[in-house]
Order: C-alpha cells, then structure tokens, then sequence
C-alpha cells in the first residue's frame, strides 16, 4: 500500500530533519574530549579482572565478605576504565589544527547537497 502524499512529505520531512540533527552529532563527536584513554581502559580492565577473582575466591572458600570486596573492586575497576581523559597540552609542532569552522562549513555544504538531491528526486 503506497504512502499518501501528506505521509510521504511527513516523512521526507523527518528525515531532512534527523540528517541534520545526526550531521551536528557527527561534528561534535569528533572532540577527543571526555573519552575515555587507552590508558584507564587497561588499567580499569586489569582492576575488573582483579575483582572476579576475588569473586571466584568467595565462592570457593565461602566467604560472603570478600564476595563483597571483589565487587566493589569490579566496580571500580569498570568507573575507572570509564574515566574521562584529562585533556592533553597542545603540541608545539609544525602542524596546526584546522579550526571547528571548518567542519562546520563542511556539515553544512553536505546537508545542502542532501537537501538538493532530495528535492530533484521528487
């Protein structure tokens, strides 16, 4: 059953709209800012596993209190991994950043160029 024209418009309406909104995703997600380094997802990762063992160990000896240290451990280890990273120093190389106009420039000739190629396919 085909869509009527209204449902048809609605729709590529939503998805003009959802392109745009994912496009200023896409260029605020490429901030290094608030990921987490590779450094505390490997140290997290070792302190997790640290914690199962003590898991392991409580069930084998039958010991509800280390049961319980080893999941805090595990927790821990997992906000530790999670940690955002503290943001670097700017290197003092050659090389320069290009700066966030840019990307922003280039979202938007790209959003233009999808809203034109949607208009000429109707």
């Amino acid at each position: 059953m085909p869509l009527s024209e209204q449902e048809q418009r609605l729709l590529d309406e939503m998805e003009r709209h959802l392109y745009r909104n994912d496009a200023d995703f896409v260029s605020t997600a490429g901030d290094r800012r608030g990921r987490p380094s590779y450094r505390s997802i490997a140290l997290g990762s070792l302190v997790v596993l640290v914690g199962i063992g003590a898991l392991v160990a409580a069930v084998m000896i039958q010991q509800p209190l280390v049961g319980i240290i080893g999941f805090i451990v595990m927790l821990g280890g997992v906000l530790l991994a999670m940690k955002p990273s503290k943001d670097a120093p700017e290197p003092t190389g050659t090389k320069t950043r290009r700066p966030t106009a840019d990307r922003g420039n280039f979202m938007d000739k790209m959003n233009d160029r999808w809203d034109r190629r949607q208009e000429n396919e109707r």
